[in-house]
């Protein structure tokens, strides 16, 4: 429609003299405005030096609409053009609605673009804890909606296996294994706390018995360590229906030498130099930055700067159209600095978009939820599913915009009742699955796939326009969510549906001789929206 109305004004537009012009649609707040409004006018004021009632006057006496799409034009306000779209166009849209099936929604928008995701990325040195659990659901669900727009998506996976917390793990775990042995043995005092990390001490044990008393061997225990850990994060990800189609280890960075050449790089552009024996990046004040950054300490051991840089590089290497990383807002200002480091080697940094996550607040009635893997005190990801379910799990992590602060209830998302937004959803999916059941049973013939009668111009009742409206919008909404990264709109446009059958439900009857064939497609279409529900739940 916003397409159709592009077109019409555009031609309206050069009746008047005005060779086109951008315009921007609206969605009116209320009802009694119409269904798209533009201020074309107000836009074109200052250039044509007119009133902007008569610019939209103009506009709309040199209009010509197809009343089978646009039932009215009105001009309001200031001089905002409003446009009632015909209840005639809604009805035309169920069939088509029909036909797509559990592909409406889906565009080719992006045909033939390529696109990377990273997200979670969390080291390997525990299970993820719940404050994984909102970068995990934002990834998922982002990567499907670019899919729904036409992009081919690589889900992937930076793998941290290298660095001073992997070492840290090897620690704890070497430790756990002597207190089998020794129970005074001292536990390091940055080590992990975690009961996963007595497991793998016992796992080794059982293996190995005392044969490795007083013999910390560094890459065993922590190779130990990380498989089990891993398979943890693994299992969580399964879960939650996560798959990434490729893991990036961060230590093949090192082993194939490309951590070496990028600081070579650096030096030969004059980007890095050399103190008391620390690598340092040169920083550029012109671009936002006071002090230049440490790159590889004194003591030889990088910063994450630095095989950050080089990951981003190898990406833009391979060639997508699109890089996006989901980071939590520890990484707000630090993100900058490795797209600094990239930009200034050479590579085109307007292709990576990054995406900060605010903090998540975690709570059971007044309490406060606490995780670190530190702690002995975790509330894991796992758990957090145990007790409310992938579906709610998900849910609430994504409904609320990345960039605004989180606070989870987690007694909220056990509720049985409206005050819950999934079992609101989920009540309009059993409504929706009991009237299924009862036209299979009571109106074989209205259902029948072979019945092509189908009396859409019944649907009358404001109650059903309301929701021929919401139906319609989606596939602007799958759009829109995916070009702004923002799944929440989708959260959104889930609620503003179930209230619309939710509404119609308690205000019609839905056996009707006359409507039940043409109420059937509506429902089935009902259907496959909240089927879809489901579906977003768990993406």
């Amino acid at each position: 429609m916003k397409k159709y109305l592009t077109t019409e004004i555009n031609s309206a537009l050069k009746k008047i003299g005005i060779e086109s012009a951008d315009l921007q649609f609206d969605k009116p707040k209320e009802e009694k405005f119409g269904d798209l409004s533009a201020n074309i006018a107000m836009m074109l004021a200052k250039e044509l030096k007119l009133p902007p009632r008569k610019i939209a006057q103009d506009i709309l006496d040199n209009l010509q609409i197809d009343p089978a799409k646009i039932s009215k034009v009105e001009i309001a306000g200031a001089g905002f053009l409003n446009f009632f779209i015909s209840d005639n166009y809604y009805r035309d849209v169920l069939p088509l609605i029909m036909e797509a099936g559990n592909d409406y929604g889906r565009s080719d928008l992006n045909k033939g673009r390529t696109a990377n995701l990273e997200w979670i990325s969390a080291n390997p040195t525990g299970p993820l804890h719940t404050g994984h659990g909102r970068a995990a659901c934002l990834g998922k669900s982002i990567s499907n909606l670019l899919e729904w727009t036409g992009y081919k998506v690589t889900r992937e996976y930076y793998y941290n296996d290298a660095g001073n917390q992997m070492n840290n793990l090897a620690k704890s775990v070497y430790a756990r294994y002597m207190q089998i042995i020794d129970s005074s043995f001292d536990f390091p005092e940055d080590g992990y706390v975690g009961d996963y990390v007595k497991e793998i001490a016992a796992n080794i044990y059982h293996e190995k018995a005392d044969s490795l008393k007083g013999n910390f061997d560094s890459d065993y225990f922590m190779s130990e360590g990380e498989k089990f850990t891993f398979n943890l994060i693994r299992g969580t990800l399964d879960r939650m229906g996560i798959k990434h189609d490729l893991f990036f280890n961060e230590s093949s960075l090192y082993e194939d030498g490309t951590i070496k050449k990028t600081i070579i790089e650096l030096k030969d552009k004059e980007l890095a130099y050399d103190l008391d024996g620390a690598v340092w990046l040169k920083m550029k004040p012109e671009e936002g930055f006071q002090k230049d950054k440490v790159i590889v300490k004194s003591t030889g051991e990088p910063t994450y700067r630095l095989p950050d840089m080089a990951y981003h590089i190898d990406k833009i290497r391979r060639g997508y159209d699109l890089i996006v990383d989901i980071f939590g807002s520890d990484h707000g200002d630090t993100y900058k600095e490795v797209l600094y480091g990239v930009k200034n080697l050479g590579y085109d940094d307007s292709r990576i978009k990054v995406i900060i996550h605010q903090m998540v607040t975690f709570r059971m009635g007044d309490e406060s939820v606490k995780m670190s893997k530190r702690s002995d005190k975790v509330y894991s990801l796992d758990e957090l599913i145990d007790d409310i379910g992938v579906d709610a799990t998900q849910f609430f992590f994504i409904m609320r915009g990345a960039n605004t602060h989180l606070d989870f209830d987690i007694e909220l998302a056990k509720e049985r009742s409206d005050k819950n937004p999934v079992y609101y959803l989920q009540y309009a999916h059993a409504r929706t699955c009991g009237i299924l059941r009862n036209a299979e049973e009571h109106l074989k013939d209205a259902v029948s796939p072979s019945n092509d009668n189908v009396l859409i111009n019944l649907l009358v009742n404001q109650d059903e326009i309301r929701l021929m409206k919401v139906l319609n919008r989606f596939p602007e909404e799958v759009a829109n969510s995916a070009a702004s990264f923002e799944p929440h709109k989708i959260i959104n446009y889930l609620n503003e549906l179930a209230e619309s059958f939710h509404r119609f439900y308690h205000n019609n009857r839905i056996v009707d001789p006359e409507k039940s064939k043409s109420r059937w497609q509506e429902f089935c279409f009902a259907k496959l929206r909240s089927k879809y529900s489901k579906t977003a739940l768990r993406s």
